[in-house]
């Protein structure tokens, strides 16, 4: 949210509600109407992220005053619009935890190294072309392994990919 509200700093209001799946099952629910009069921003938000049937999921709705009050009824109705127009938009996915490694390569071996990372969902990001490639490689955790002893054979152990932290990332559902 706050990342949200310092992309829109001139917002009004940033209504959410998100939807999240406990490890035991049961779901937890968690709205915000952020200013606006109870139950007309957060709820209706909520109301659709529970027609969805969607869980670990957020949406926020940014309101930007435009000089004409809307009433109740009206913020109902706008916030569940723009909350429907985002579900349609969306994409369903799943979260998955990889391991991001930093690597240098030579320009000869970008191609293996990126035949590898495909072979094991990886992908690539933050690219750096000078003298050598570097370049930040996103790992499937259950898959670090794998990566690791493929990337020290196919090289002879002069590419040794640096791990830098753990980070979750959306896989889309097909």
């Amino acid at each position: 949210m706050a990342a949200i509200r310092e992309q829109h700093p001139k917002a009004r209001h940033v209504a959410y509600a998100a939807v999240c799946g406990g490890a035991d099952g049961r779901l937890s629910e968690r709205m915000s109407d952020d200013g606006e009069p109870s139950g007309t921003a957060g709820k209706p938000i909520l109301d659709v992220l529970k027609q969805s049937g969607t869980t670990d999921c957020v949406v926020a709705v940014t309101r930007y005053f435009g000089g004409i009050l809307l009433g109740s009824g009206g913020l109902v109705r706008a916030y569940s619009s723009a909350a429907s127009l985002a579900m349609k938009a969306a994409r369903a996915a799943r979260i998955m935890t990889a391991k991001r490694y930093r690597v240098r390569l030579e320009y000869p071996q970008l191609a293996r190294f990126q035949q590898i990372l495909a072979q094991l969902g990886g992908s690539q990001e933050d690219e750096s072309y000078a003298v050598n490639v570097e370049l930040t490689a996103v790992v499937p955790q259950n898959d670090c392994a794998r990566f690791e002893e493929r990337v020290r054979e196919a090289f002879n152990a002069a590419v040794v990919p640096a791990p830098i932290d753990m980070v979750n990332i959306p896989v889309p559902l097909a």
